[in-house]
């Protein structure tokens, strides 16, 4: 198994997911993103949100969900 171009993707995506977070105003405090490969060699990003952090990202995905027409 290739790990390290898992982790590297991982590494990269939880990049990403970071600055988006940060755009919208998530305070990077209360966000911890680590980059780890699963045991298929896959890309994975963990996610550990403080409470104040979670239900911004709960707000979000809520106000994009309706703006979508995908509010359930």
């Amino acid at each position: 198994m290739d790990y390290l171009s898992g982790w590297r993707d991982a590494r990269e995506a939880a990049a990403e997911l970071g600055d988006a977070l940060s755009l919208v105003g998530v305070e990077s405090a209360g966000v911890r993103l680590r980059a780890a490969s699963g045991t298929d060699g896959s890309g994975l990003v963990r996610l550990e949100l403080s409470a104040a952090s979670a239900r911004e990202v709960a707000v979000l995905a809520r106000v994009t969900a309706a703006r979508l027409g995908r509010a359930g």
